[in-house]
Protein backbone atom coordinates (compact mmCIF):
# COMPACT_ATOMS: atom_id res chain seq x y z
CA UNK A 1 0.00 0.00 0.00
CA UNK A 2 1.27 3.35 -1.04
CA UNK A 3 0.71 6.29 1.43
CA UNK A 4 1.41 9.65 0.68
CA UNK A 5 3.12 10.91 2.91
CA UNK A 6 1.57 14.48 3.00
CA UNK A 7 -1.39 13.11 3.68
CA UNK A 8 -1.94 12.84 7.65
CA UNK A 9 -5.22 10.93 7.52
CA UNK A 10 -3.18 7.95 5.70
CA UNK A 11 -0.34 8.60 7.55
CA UNK A 12 -2.15 7.82 10.96
CA UNK A 13 -4.11 5.47 9.68
CA UNK A 14 -0.98 3.30 9.04
CA UNK A 15 0.53 4.12 12.46
CA UNK A 16 -2.62 3.19 14.50
CA UNK A 17 -2.63 -0.18 12.56
CA UNK A 18 1.04 -0.80 14.04
CA UNK A 19 0.54 -2.35 17.21
CA UNK A 20 3.00 -0.75 19.05
CA UNK A 21 2.12 -0.98 23.07
CA UNK A 22 4.80 -0.07 24.96
CA UNK A 23 7.77 -1.60 24.60
CA UNK A 24 6.84 -3.19 21.07
CA UNK A 25 7.72 -1.31 17.89
CA UNK A 26 4.91 -2.87 16.00
CA UNK A 27 6.26 -1.47 13.03
CA UNK A 28 5.63 2.24 13.27
CA UNK A 29 9.13 3.42 13.57
CA UNK A 30 10.18 1.35 10.35
CA UNK A 31 6.63 3.31 8.62
CA UNK A 32 7.90 6.31 9.51
CA UNK A 33 11.50 5.42 8.12
CA UNK A 34 9.70 4.45 5.08
CA UNK A 35 8.20 7.76 4.84
CA UNK A 36 11.16 10.16 5.38
CA UNK A 37 13.92 8.51 3.84
CA UNK A 38 12.47 9.42 0.31
CA UNK A 39 12.00 13.45 2.00
CA UNK A 40 15.64 13.39 2.31
CA UNK A 41 16.07 12.49 5.66
CA UNK A 42 19.28 10.39 7.25
CA UNK A 43 17.40 8.26 9.25
CA UNK A 44 18.77 6.01 12.28
CA UNK A 45 16.83 3.53 14.73
CA UNK A 46 18.95 2.62 17.92
CA UNK A 47 17.76 0.29 20.45
CA UNK A 48 18.31 1.04 24.26
CA UNK A 49 18.75 -1.49 27.05
CA UNK A 50 18.94 -1.10 30.67
CA UNK A 51 19.24 -4.47 33.06
CA UNK A 52 16.13 -4.95 34.16
CA UNK A 53 14.27 -2.95 31.88
CA UNK A 54 12.96 -3.95 28.30
CA UNK A 55 15.30 -3.00 24.86
CA UNK A 56 13.19 0.31 23.56
CA UNK A 57 13.53 1.02 19.78
CA UNK A 58 14.03 4.59 18.87
CA UNK A 59 14.18 6.80 15.94
CA UNK A 60 16.23 9.89 14.93
CA UNK A 61 16.19 11.60 11.39
CA UNK A 62 17.81 14.61 10.48
CA UNK A 63 17.40 16.80 6.89
CA UNK A 64 19.84 19.34 6.16
CA UNK A 65 23.07 21.35 8.21
CA UNK A 66 23.15 22.82 11.40
CA UNK A 67 21.38 23.18 14.90
CA UNK A 68 18.20 21.55 13.77
CA UNK A 69 14.38 22.26 14.33
CA UNK A 70 12.83 19.46 16.26
CA UNK A 71 9.64 17.60 15.77
CA UNK A 72 9.48 15.18 19.39
CA UNK A 73 7.16 12.58 20.02
CA UNK A 74 6.38 8.55 20.69
CA UNK A 75 5.13 5.94 18.92
CA UNK A 76 4.43 3.50 21.73
CA UNK A 77 0.91 3.31 23.37
CA UNK A 78 -0.44 2.45 26.47
CA UNK A 79 -2.47 -0.96 25.98
CA UNK A 80 -5.92 -1.19 24.64
CA UNK A 81 -8.02 -2.88 27.56
CA UNK A 82 -10.98 -5.01 27.07
CA UNK A 83 -11.35 -5.54 23.35
CA UNK A 84 -15.14 -6.14 23.82
CA UNK A 85 -15.60 -2.58 25.39
CA UNK A 86 -14.26 -1.16 21.71
CA UNK A 87 -16.92 0.19 18.78
CA UNK A 88 -14.15 -0.14 16.31
CA UNK A 89 -10.80 -2.24 16.65
CA UNK A 90 -8.49 -0.60 18.79
CA UNK A 91 -5.81 -0.85 16.10
CA UNK A 92 -7.95 -0.81 13.20
CA UNK A 93 -7.56 3.21 12.42
CA UNK A 94 -11.12 3.14 10.39
CA UNK A 95 -13.37 6.51 9.89
CA UNK A 96 -16.23 7.08 11.46
CA UNK A 97 -18.40 9.87 10.71
CA UNK A 98 -15.51 12.35 10.41
CA UNK A 99 -13.35 10.89 13.56
CA UNK A 100 -10.39 8.59 13.19
CA UNK A 101 -10.58 5.50 15.69
CA UNK A 102 -7.42 3.73 17.31
CA UNK A 103 -5.27 3.74 20.20
CA UNK A 104 -2.36 6.26 19.80
CA UNK A 105 -5.00 8.54 17.52
CA UNK A 106 -4.90 11.73 20.12
CA UNK A 107 -1.48 10.53 22.16
CA UNK A 108 0.29 10.63 19.93
CA UNK A 109 0.48 9.16 16.54
CA UNK A 110 -1.91 11.31 15.26
CA UNK A 111 0.22 14.51 15.81
CA UNK A 112 3.16 12.43 14.67
CA UNK A 113 1.67 12.02 11.36
CA UNK A 114 0.83 15.79 11.32
CA UNK A 115 4.53 16.18 11.35
CA UNK A 116 5.69 14.26 8.70
CA UNK A 117 2.89 15.80 6.91
CA UNK A 118 4.50 19.04 7.46
CA UNK A 119 7.47 18.62 6.43
CA UNK A 120 6.90 16.16 3.59
CA UNK A 121 4.63 19.66 2.30
CA UNK A 122 7.99 21.74 3.07
CA UNK A 123 10.82 20.02 1.41
CA UNK A 124 12.88 23.10 1.35
CA UNK A 125 12.57 23.64 4.84
CA UNK A 126 15.93 22.65 6.92
CA UNK A 127 17.69 21.78 9.40
CA UNK A 128 14.94 20.03 10.91
CA UNK A 129 14.85 17.11 12.54
CA UNK A 130 12.64 13.97 14.38
CA UNK A 131 13.55 12.70 18.02
CA UNK A 132 10.57 9.58 18.13
CA UNK A 133 11.22 7.12 21.02
CA UNK A 134 9.18 3.78 21.81
CA UNK A 135 9.32 4.61 25.75
CA UNK A 136 7.12 7.34 26.71
CA UNK A 137 4.47 5.63 27.86
CA UNK A 138 6.77 2.74 29.72
CA UNK A 139 9.46 3.92 32.38
CA UNK A 140 11.07 6.09 30.13
CA UNK A 141 14.19 5.11 30.70
CA UNK A 142 15.77 3.45 27.19
CA UNK A 143 13.54 6.35 25.13
CA UNK A 144 14.29 9.92 24.83
CA UNK A 145 16.70 10.55 27.10
CA UNK A 146 19.08 7.90 25.69
CA UNK A 147 18.44 8.94 22.51
CA UNK A 148 19.11 13.03 23.52
CA UNK A 149 22.45 11.50 24.39
CA UNK A 150 23.27 9.18 21.50
CA UNK A 151 22.53 12.45 19.04
CA UNK A 152 24.51 15.09 21.61
CA UNK A 153 27.59 12.34 21.48
CA UNK A 154 27.42 12.53 17.50
CA UNK A 155 27.78 16.31 17.57
CA UNK A 156 23.67 16.74 16.97
CA UNK A 157 23.01 20.58 17.99
CA UNK A 158 18.72 21.45 18.14
CA UNK A 159 17.54 25.27 18.01
CA UNK A 160 14.08 24.54 19.24
CA UNK A 161 12.08 21.59 20.07
CA UNK A 162 7.89 20.88 19.35
CA UNK A 163 6.58 18.51 21.01
CA UNK A 164 3.51 16.68 20.04
CA UNK A 165 1.64 16.00 23.25
CA UNK A 166 -2.49 16.37 23.23
CA UNK A 167 -2.64 19.71 24.95
CA UNK A 168 -6.14 21.20 23.99
CA UNK A 169 -9.06 20.23 26.18
CA UNK A 170 -11.84 21.55 24.41
CA UNK A 171 -10.84 22.68 20.78
CA UNK A 172 -7.10 22.72 18.68
CA UNK A 173 -6.03 26.54 19.84
CA UNK A 174 -6.84 26.06 23.52
CA UNK A 175 -3.60 25.44 25.04
CA UNK A 176 0.06 25.23 24.35
CA UNK A 177 2.25 24.42 27.63
CA UNK A 178 5.81 26.25 27.93
CA UNK A 179 6.82 23.96 31.26
CA UNK A 180 5.81 21.19 33.44
CA UNK A 181 6.31 20.80 37.22
CA UNK A 182 8.56 18.38 38.21
CA UNK A 183 7.43 14.65 40.42
CA UNK A 184 8.68 13.66 43.21
CA UNK A 185 7.82 10.15 44.62
CA UNK A 186 8.96 8.14 48.30
CA UNK A 187 8.05 6.05 50.97
CA UNK A 188 8.02 6.80 54.89
CA UNK A 189 9.02 4.06 57.00
CA UNK A 190 7.45 4.81 60.53
CA UNK A 191 9.42 2.67 63.17
CA UNK A 192 8.02 0.72 65.92
CA UNK A 193 7.99 -2.55 67.98
CA UNK A 194 5.68 -5.43 67.49
CA UNK A 195 4.07 -6.12 70.68
CA UNK A 196 0.91 -7.75 72.31
CA UNK A 197 -2.11 -5.36 72.29
CA UNK A 198 -2.67 -6.40 75.95
CA UNK A 199 0.58 -5.34 76.67
CA UNK A 200 1.24 -1.87 74.96
CA UNK A 201 4.00 -1.06 77.43
CA UNK A 202 6.03 -3.71 76.13
CA UNK A 203 5.55 -2.49 72.49
CA UNK A 204 5.56 0.85 70.42
CA UNK A 205 2.99 1.06 67.97
CA UNK A 206 4.10 3.29 64.75
CA UNK A 207 0.42 4.34 63.80
CA UNK A 208 0.72 6.74 66.88
CA UNK A 209 3.13 8.30 64.57
CA UNK A 210 0.59 8.48 61.37
CA UNK A 211 -1.35 11.52 62.60
CA UNK A 212 1.83 13.61 62.92
CA UNK A 213 3.87 12.89 60.16
CA UNK A 214 0.48 13.37 57.71
CA UNK A 215 0.34 16.85 59.14
CA UNK A 216 3.90 17.32 59.08
CA UNK A 217 4.16 16.27 54.94
CA UNK A 218 0.37 18.33 54.15
CA UNK A 219 -0.66 20.56 56.34
CA UNK A 220 2.29 23.30 55.65
CA UNK A 221 1.68 24.27 52.18
CA UNK A 222 5.17 24.21 50.36
CA UNK A 223 4.55 27.29 48.30
CA UNK A 224 2.18 29.69 47.06
CA UNK A 225 2.55 29.31 43.11
CA UNK A 226 4.37 31.26 41.09
CA UNK A 227 3.86 33.44 37.56
CA UNK A 228 3.54 30.30 35.54
CA UNK A 229 3.10 27.54 37.82
CA UNK A 230 0.18 26.71 40.22
CA UNK A 231 1.51 25.94 43.98
CA UNK A 232 3.30 22.91 44.49
CA UNK A 233 1.22 19.81 46.23
CA UNK A 234 1.92 16.73 48.37
CA UNK A 235 -0.86 13.90 47.87
CA UNK A 236 -0.30 10.54 50.29
CA UNK A 237 -1.45 7.96 48.26
CA UNK A 238 -0.59 4.92 50.29
CA UNK A 239 -0.68 3.68 53.70
CA UNK A 240 0.12 -0.16 55.00
CA UNK A 241 0.80 -1.71 58.03
CA UNK A 242 -0.60 -4.77 60.62
CA UNK A 243 0.19 -8.48 60.20
CA UNK A 244 -3.68 -9.15 59.81
CA UNK A 245 -4.28 -10.02 63.27
CA UNK A 246 -6.51 -8.10 66.01
CA UNK A 247 -4.15 -8.89 68.92
CA UNK A 248 -0.69 -7.80 67.47
CA UNK A 249 0.55 -4.07 67.17
CA UNK A 250 2.39 -4.15 63.96
CA UNK A 251 6.65 -3.36 64.13
CA UNK A 252 6.46 -0.75 61.49
CA UNK A 253 3.74 1.39 59.25
CA UNK A 254 4.65 3.06 55.57
CA UNK A 255 3.18 5.70 54.04
CA UNK A 256 3.86 6.77 49.84
CA UNK A 257 3.64 10.29 48.67
CA UNK A 258 3.86 12.02 45.42
CA UNK A 259 4.97 15.32 45.29
CA UNK A 260 4.24 18.06 42.09
CA UNK A 261 6.20 20.51 42.33
CA UNK A 262 6.89 23.97 40.36
CA UNK A 263 9.96 25.62 39.51
CA UNK A 264 10.72 27.21 43.10
CA UNK A 265 12.03 23.68 44.20
CA UNK A 266 14.56 20.68 42.74
CA UNK A 267 14.41 17.32 44.25
CA UNK A 268 17.05 17.81 45.90
CA UNK A 269 15.86 20.81 47.62
CA UNK A 270 12.75 19.11 48.04
CA UNK A 271 13.87 15.98 49.44
CA UNK A 272 15.54 18.20 52.29
CA UNK A 273 12.36 19.69 53.11
CA UNK A 274 10.19 17.22 53.25
CA UNK A 275 12.96 15.16 55.29
CA UNK A 276 13.34 18.20 57.88
CA UNK A 277 9.48 18.32 58.04
CA UNK A 278 9.02 14.86 59.37
CA UNK A 279 12.60 14.92 61.91
CA UNK A 280 10.89 17.75 63.60
CA UNK A 281 7.36 16.28 64.09
CA UNK A 282 8.56 12.28 64.40
CA UNK A 283 12.15 12.77 65.65
CA UNK A 284 15.11 11.78 63.44
CA UNK A 285 15.36 8.15 64.32
CA UNK A 286 11.36 7.44 64.03
CA UNK A 287 11.45 6.95 60.50
CA UNK A 288 12.84 6.48 57.61
CA UNK A 289 12.59 7.63 54.08
CA UNK A 290 13.06 6.30 50.82
CA UNK A 291 13.13 8.61 47.95
CA UNK A 292 12.12 6.71 44.43
CA UNK A 293 14.73 6.94 41.68
CA UNK A 294 14.50 9.56 38.15
CA UNK A 295 12.07 12.14 39.83
CA UNK A 296 11.36 14.51 37.02
CA UNK A 297 12.20 18.22 37.45
CA UNK A 298 10.16 21.36 36.92
CA UNK A 299 11.01 23.31 34.00
CA UNK A 300 9.93 26.75 32.14
CA UNK A 301 10.54 27.54 28.38
CA UNK A 302 10.45 31.61 29.18
CA UNK A 303 7.90 33.35 27.13
CA UNK A 304 9.77 34.71 24.17
CA UNK A 305 10.68 34.42 20.80
CA UNK A 306 10.05 30.71 20.45
CA UNK A 307 6.98 30.95 22.53
CA UNK A 308 5.42 33.40 20.25
CA UNK A 309 6.35 31.57 17.11
CA UNK A 310 4.16 28.54 18.08
CA UNK A 311 1.58 30.49 19.58
CA UNK A 312 1.17 32.74 16.34
CA UNK A 313 1.06 29.56 13.49
CA UNK A 314 -1.74 28.26 16.39
CA UNK A 315 -3.17 31.63 16.15
CA UNK A 316 -3.17 31.52 12.37
CA UNK A 317 -4.63 28.56 11.93
CA UNK A 318 -7.35 28.19 14.79
CA UNK A 319 -8.03 31.93 14.96
CA UNK A 320 -7.40 31.11 18.58
CA UNK A 321 -4.24 32.38 20.47
CA UNK A 322 -3.41 29.37 22.68
CA UNK A 323 -3.11 30.14 26.94
CA UNK A 324 0.41 29.10 28.28
CA UNK A 325 -0.12 26.42 31.00
CA UNK A 326 2.52 24.34 32.50
CA UNK A 327 -0.28 21.86 34.49
CA UNK A 328 -0.69 18.34 33.81
CA UNK A 329 2.04 15.42 34.30
CA UNK A 330 5.00 14.97 33.13
CA UNK A 331 6.55 14.23 29.39
CA UNK A 332 9.31 13.52 27.60
CA UNK A 333 10.04 17.82 27.29
CA UNK A 334 11.72 17.33 30.61
CA UNK A 335 14.23 15.55 29.25
CA UNK A 336 14.89 18.03 25.93
CA UNK A 337 14.65 20.90 28.22
CA UNK A 338 18.05 20.92 28.86
CA UNK A 339 19.58 20.69 25.14
CA UNK A 340 17.07 23.48 23.40
CA UNK A 341 13.42 25.29 24.38
CA UNK A 342 10.83 22.98 23.59
CA UNK A 343 7.12 23.92 23.62
CA UNK A 344 4.41 21.74 23.26
CA UNK A 345 1.16 21.58 21.12
CA UNK A 346 -0.90 18.80 19.97
CA UNK A 347 -4.28 17.43 19.27
CA UNK A 348 -7.43 17.53 22.06
CA UNK A 349 -6.51 15.27 24.65
CA UNK A 350 -10.21 14.21 26.14
CA UNK A 351 -10.02 10.48 24.45
CA UNK A 352 -6.18 9.57 25.34
CA UNK A 353 -5.87 6.34 26.90
CA UNK A 354 -9.70 5.93 27.08
CA UNK A 355 -11.55 3.27 25.29
CA UNK A 356 -12.71 4.34 21.54
CA UNK A 357 -9.71 6.62 21.82
CA UNK A 358 -10.35 8.63 18.75
CA UNK A 359 -9.39 12.09 16.97
CA UNK A 360 -11.19 14.68 14.76
CA UNK A 361 -9.84 13.95 10.80
CA UNK A 362 -10.56 17.96 9.98
CA UNK A 363 -7.87 18.43 13.60
CA UNK A 364 -5.44 16.37 11.85
CA UNK A 365 -5.79 18.44 8.86
CA UNK A 366 -5.16 21.84 10.77
CA UNK A 367 -2.76 20.34 13.26
CA UNK A 368 -0.22 19.76 9.87
CA UNK A 369 -1.04 23.60 8.94
CA UNK A 370 -0.19 24.68 12.54
CA UNK A 371 2.90 22.05 12.48
CA UNK A 372 3.90 23.50 9.04
CA UNK A 373 3.91 27.23 9.69
CA UNK A 374 5.88 26.44 12.90
CA UNK A 375 8.65 25.02 10.57
CA UNK A 376 8.87 27.91 7.91
CA UNK A 377 9.52 29.96 10.80
CA UNK A 378 11.48 28.25 12.51
CA UNK A 379 13.88 27.08 9.54
CA UNK A 380 13.62 30.83 8.17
Amino acid sequence: MIIDPKDPVAVAQALIRCESVTPAEGGAQALLESLLAPLGFAVARPTFSEPDTPDVANLYARRGEGPAFVFAGHTDVVPPGDLARWREGPFSGVIVDGELHGRGAVDMKGAVACMVAAVARRPEAAPVAFLITGDEEGPSINGTSKLLEWAAGRGERFSACLLGEPTNPEALGDVAKIGRRGSLSAVVTLQGAQGHVAYPHLADNPLRRLGPALAALMDEPLDEGTAHFQPSHLEVVGVESGTGAFNVIPASATLQFNVRFNDRHTPDSLKALLTDRLAKALGPDAFAIAFQPRPGEAFLTAPGAFVDLVSDAVEAETGRRPALTTGGGTSDARFIKSYCPVVEFGLVGQTMHQVDERVAVADLETLTRIYERALVAACG
